[in-house]
């Protein structure tokens, strides 16, 4: 049988921050009730403001919810919000449809999911990329796993989201596909970075360079959407070092876990925890320009 999403159907959106608030707007303007949690009341105000409820716990969300988002922090947090006492496994209604779009341990998104399973719930691990551009732009990669029949269900809500939605498995496929994403933009950053700094080095004017590799072979998101900000001096968040030091960690991991060799990626985590010791744990991932500057 089929899954679908009845006409009436609340959604929820839990945790609001860089990226969930746009997120959960785009669900809230298409005309969808939608009812949110953060940990941080004021993360959430905008949304309220337009509309949102509020819910006290992720319990209440789950209550009152039958479609529910998840965007937090930590695998620490997704397993609070999932399978704590006040968590949505515990408190959700059967026929439900969660989807946690943090980006998390394969090894625990295979855990919940069964856990959800139990209790007739589907659950869908669906991490995204494209940092807060992509999120506000509505134009996020979203890698999707789980059973194909709650993604076929959801993927019109998807569709508000992201524009390179793609089904990858079973429970976990989504997280592990975010590992190979962020594995690529771990090396990708250093590179990126040296560009620059030996453009200037070079006596060169960065953003003329940039004109001319972006577009070339050397060309990436992060080339074109990164370095602008590194130039500017613009080292506000669209996607924390803390976080991303957070995913190389899940990744390396899971590549011990599979017997596999990662010195790029082992490198780059080094970089990142470097400039986490000077405070920078806050910064964008962009800010990873300092360790050549400082």
């Amino acid at each position: 049988m089929l899954l679908s999403i009845p006409d009436h159907t609340v959604f929820g959106f839990i945790g609001t921050g860089v990226m969930g608030k746009s997120m959960a707007g785009h669900i809230l303007s298409a005309g969808y009730p939608l009812i949110v949690y953060s940990r941080t009341k004021e993360k959430a105000q905008e949304l309220l403001e337009r509309g949102a409820k509020w819910g006290e716990t992720p319990k209440q969300v789950a209550e009152t919810a039958s479609v529910i988002f998840t965007m937090v922090g930590y695998p620490s947090d997704v397993e609070e919000v999932y399978l704590g006492e006040n968590g949505l496994i515990s408190n959700g209604k059967p026929g439900s449809i969660f989807l946690d779009m943090t980006t998390s341990s394969p090894s625990l998104a295979e855990k919940i999911y069964q856990k959800a399973k139990n209790k007739g719930i589907s659950i869908l691990d669906a991490p995204v990329s494209g940092g807060d551009i992509g999120a506000r732009e509505a134009t996020l990669s979203i890698m999707v796993g789980g059973d194909k029949e709650a993604f076929e269900a959801v993927l019109p809500i998807l569709k508000l989201l992201g524009t390179n939605i793609v089904y990858q498995g079973k429970a976990g496929a989504g997280q592990h596909t975010k590992m190979s994403n962020q594995i690529a933009i771990a090396s990708n950053m250093i590179g990126v970075c040296e560009a620059i700094i030996y453009a200037k080095k070079a006596g060169l004017n960065p953003e003329t360079v940039l004109q001319s590799i972006a577009t070339g072979a050397a060309g990436s998101w992060s080339l074109s959407n990164l370095v602008p900000r590194m130039l500017k001096g613009d080292f506000e968040p669209g996607f924390y070092i803390k976080h991303f030091i957070k995913d190389m960690k899940i990744a390396l991991e899971e590549a011990e876990r599979m017997d596999m060799d990662v010195p790029g990626l082992a490198l780059a985590k080094s970089l990142y925890e470097q400039l986490a010791e000077r405070g920078e744990e806050n910064s964008g991932t962009q800010a990873l320009y300092k360790y050549w500057k400082s």
